[in-house]
C-alpha cells in the first residue's frame, strides 16, 4: 500500500490554519481508511463567495439517508452524463448537512455533510436548475452525482479559475488557470492490475502529513479504485501525493493514485477544494 499511518488535524476555512488533533476515535477510522493520509492541510477557499436567502424547506429525515462521502455508496444516484467535460469552474460550499437528490424536485437519496475529512466540503457544479444545482459527489459507485437546493442559507456558491487534468496513458498532469497552462509534470499513475480510474471528479480533501516523509501532503479524490475495495482497510481513495523516489513519475506502479513530483504538490494544494479533476 503506498500510504502510511495517520494523525489528522482539522483545517480552517483560510489558508495556512490548522485546527487541533481530532478526537481519537475519528482519528482510528482516518488510520483505516487510507494507512496514511493525515493532518488536514491549508488549502485556498475558493472565491467570489455569495450566500443566499432562505426559502420553506423541504422536511427530510437526513438520518435515514447513506452519506456521501469517501465512505459511502450511494447506489440510487445519477451517473456524471459529461465525465470528461470540463465545468465553468462553480463550486459548492456546503456549510451544514443537507439532502442530495436524484432531480430538482425529486426523490432524496443521500445526505451531505459539512466537512470531508475534517476539511471543509467543496463540490464542484456541474449543472444548474433555478433554485437546484448538480454536484459530483465524494461516494461510490464513481461519477456519482445529486441534485442539492442552493437556494439556502446551508450552501453558499464561489468560482474556482483552476482546472487540473490527468493523461493516465501519457502519464502527464496539467494545470490551467483561466484556460492558460500554469504547470505541467511527468506522473507516475496505477499499474496494470490496479489502474487509476478515468473519468471526472475532484479535489475533495488535503492531510497533512505528520508521520512519515514520503509525502508532506496528501489530496484525496472523489473518486476510487476499481480494482481493490480498500487500501490498508479503507474505502480505497484515489489521491495525489508526493513520492521520495522520482524513478516512479512516468511509470504505472501505483495501487491507482497519481504520483507527482514536490513542486507539482506544491501548487496542487494551494488549489481551491472542489476544483475539478480530469483523469482521462
Amino acid at each position: 500500500m503506498e500510504f502510511p499511518r495517520i494523525h489528522l488535524r482539522r483545517r480552517g476555512p483560510g489558508r495556512g490554519r490548522h485546527a487541533r488533533v481530532a478526537p481519537v476515535i475519528l482519528g482510528v477510522l482516518l488510520l483505516i481508511l487510507m494507512s496514511g493520509c493525515s493532518n488536514a492541510a491549508s488549502v485556498s477557499p475558493p472565491r467570489e463567495s455569495k450566500s443566499a436567502t432562505e426559502p420553506t424547506p423541504v422536511q427530510v429525515d437526513l438520518s435515514t439517508l447513506p452519506a456521501a462521502t469517501t465512505f459511502g455508496n450511494t447506489a440510487a444516484a445519477p451517473s456524471d452524463p459529461a465525465p470528461r467535460a470540463a465545468t465553468d469552474g462553480v463550486v459548492l460550499h456546503v456549510k451544514q448537512e443537507l439532502a442530495v437528490y436524484d432531480a430538482p424536485e425529486g426523490r432524496a437519496i443521500a445526505r451531505l455533510p459539512a466537512t470531508q475529512f475534517k476539511s471543509p466540503t467543496w463540490l464542484p457544479v456541474t449543472a444548474e436548475r433555478g433554485d437546484w444545482a448538480r454536484v459530483l459527489l465524494p461516494s461510490r459507485p464513481n461519477g456519482s452525482t445529486g441534485w442539492v437546493r442552493v437556494g439556502t442559507a446551508k450552501v453558499e456558491k464561489a468560482r474556482t479559475p483552476y482546472l487540473v487534468t490527468v493523461d493516465v496513458e501519457q502519464r502527464r498532469l496539467v494545470v490551467r488557470k483561466n484556460g492558460r497552462e500554469v504547470g505541467s509534470w511527468t506522473v507516475g499513475v496505477g499499474s496494470p492490475g490496479t489502474r487509476t480510474p478515468k473519468g471526472r471528479t475532484f479535489i475533495l480533501a488535503s492531510i497533512r502529513e505528520t508521520v512519515t516523509d514520503f509525502s508532506p501532503i496528501i489530496l484525496p479524490l472523489g473518486t476510487h479504485s476499481k480494482t481493490l475495495t480498500s487500501y490498508g482497510g479503507g474505502p480505497g481513495t484515489v489521491a495525489f501525493h508526493g513520492w521520495p523516489d522520482p524513478s516512479v513519475f512516468g511509470t504505472a506502479s501505483s495501487d491507482g493514485c497519481v504520483r507527482v513530483p514536490s513542486d507539482a504538490l506544491h501548487l496542487l494544494r494551494s488549489l481551491p477544494l472542489g476544483t475539478v479533476v480530469l483523469l482521462r
